[in-house]
């Protein structure tokens, strides 16, 4: 399901997704074309797509046990100045921006699993932030474009 509304030069779009690998497709079509909406740069559009899609990801990966059922909403505002994407699940309880930042400066044998993908994201936005209300984990992920 997607939802779009265009209102005094602010974008909504919505997009609502299962917890599975195949939806990671649908959510790189909708994230091409909420780009294109905001008509941002390829590295804008780039940066979104990769920060967006890891964090989802690892929702889909690790927020249900497995073979648990579970929606995951996308929702992207702009007001043209900046794009903030909020992931929303009802997973388990999981915040990334509390994780230890990864070491990079280690080898790949010498460094904790994990960490690698928030990384990711963070070095691609501009800011991140996580919140849990009323069961739900919502991660922002915030991104200037002008």
């Amino acid at each position: 399901m997607v939802i779009n509304q265009i209102q005094q030069s602010i974008l909504t779009e919505t997009l609502v997704i299962k917890n599975e690998v195949y939806e990671v497709k649908r959510l790189s079509e909708f994230l091409k074309s909420v780009s294109q909406q905001l008509d941002v740069s390829t590295s804008v559009a780039n940066q979104l797509r990769l920060a967006v899609e890891e964090a989802v990801v690892n929702v889909i990966d690790y927020a249900y046990p497995i073979g648990t059922e579970g929606d995951i909403t996308i929702r992207v505002l702009s007001d043209g100045k900046t794009v903030r994407t909020q992931i929303i699940d009802k997973g388990q309880a999981f915040d990334p921006t509390a994780m230890q930042r990864a070491d990079t400066t280690l080898s790949a044998e010498e460094r904790n699993i994990g960490g690698l993908g928030i990384l990711l994201v963070r070095e691609q936005m501009d800011s991140i932030n996580y919140e849990r209300t009323d069961g739900k984990n919502v991660l922002t992920l915030i991104k200037k474009i002008k």
